[in-house]
């Protein structure tokens, strides 16, 4: 105890109304310690608590966008580039079977005298 730093003691007395009346006060302004909240009281006279409940929620979104773009940036390691390729590959060639497919219906519906606007207005329906 002799090296604190605040060595000059002060009291005061107050009746049991006027300390349940400060320590409402003190829970109030979210602080702990009796000491420290009668400190600040009488040095500065205010105390002021801000709400910083919006910005932690900000945090939290900006740490998930964190996350999502280091799964991209892992995404796109030399690694999982060849899969990358592999990928647009074979849609590249499932693109090319639907587009082969789509000519062999328009040419036998030609054959056997279908409706083709009636078959080409039921292919736009389904895009």
């Amino acid at each position: 105890m002799a090296n604190r730093t605040r060595d000059i003691p002060i009291q005061f007395f107050v009746t049991s109304e006027e300390k349940k009346m400060i320590r409402k006060k003190m829970i109030l302004s979210k602080t702990a310690n009796m000491g420290a909240y009668l400190r600040k009281m009488a040095i500065d006279g205010i105390i002021i608590n801000t709400d910083t409940t919006y910005l932690e929620k900000q945090f939290f979104e900006m740490h998930k966008i964190g996350v999502n773009v280091n799964q991209l940036a892992r995404l796109a390691s030399d690694d999982e580039m060849k899969d990358f390729a592999y990928i647009s590959k074979k849609l590249d060639e499932i693109s090319l079977a639907i587009d082969s497919l789509n000519l062999w219906v328009d040419k036998t519906a030609g054959e056997q005298g279908l409706n083709l606007d009636l078959l080409n207005a039921e292919k736009e329906k389904l895009k």
